[in-house]
């Protein structure tokens, strides 16, 4: 089966709101896992025209930049796509509202996705439910997601993801991905 690695809302404006040294270099390890597997690495990042047209003044969460000039916020470079990697735009806090992200994976066959993202009780939450709706196969890397509420993280990862989703590590997932002759398993 096809899968896609997504590093998911990891811009720089939104690692600076969520401070741990050592979340960076577990996602660049699943990232530099899914390139040596051939899994190919979409980016989702979350973006708007200039005033925010797309964006209701009701809407809580981003309704504030209605009328905002648009503001370049780029991918953190500590993880930063490679040429030939396909960066997805959102407009919600869902990876596919909004954007042409299930056209880009039907269009390669992907059928699993593999989510890592800030944070976990958004971007990676609302795109498990909408992923798992969509029929796609779902495992989500906890220590891949950060969220700034500790507890928040360990309930969504250890209780509510697996109704939906293979819940396991970066470090599980990247030795997964080769089997014990070296031949990758895409």
């Amino acid at each position: 089966m096809t899968r896609a690695l997504l590093v998911m809302d990891v811009q720089e404006a939104v690692v600076a709101r969520y401070p741990d040294p050592e979340y960076l270099p577990r996602l660049a390890e699943a990232i530099a896992a899914a390139r040596a597997g051939g899994v190919p690495v979409v980016y989702v990042t979350v973006g708007f025209r200039d005033g925010a047209p797309e964006v209701s003044g009701d809407n809580r969460m981003f309704g504030r930049l209605r009328g905002m000039p648009a503001r370049p916020n780029p991918i953190h470079p500590d993880v930063a796509p490679l040429d030939g990697d396909v960066v997805v735009v959102k407009r919600r806090v869902s990876a596919f509202t909004g954007s042409d992200l299930e056209v880009v994976l039907r269009a390669q066959g992907v059928r699993e996705l593999v989510l890592t993202g800030i944070a976990t009780s958004g971007v990676v939450l609302s795109t498990l439910r909408e992923a798992a709706d969509r029929d796609f196969v779902v495992t989500v890397l906890a220590d891949g997601c950060l969220d700034n509420d500790p507890e928040v993280h360990r309930v969504l990862t250890e209780k509510v993801f697996p109704a939906q989703a293979t819940v396991t590590t970066v470090a599980a997932w990247a030795a997964s991905l080769t089997s014990a002759e070296g031949s990758p398993l895409t």
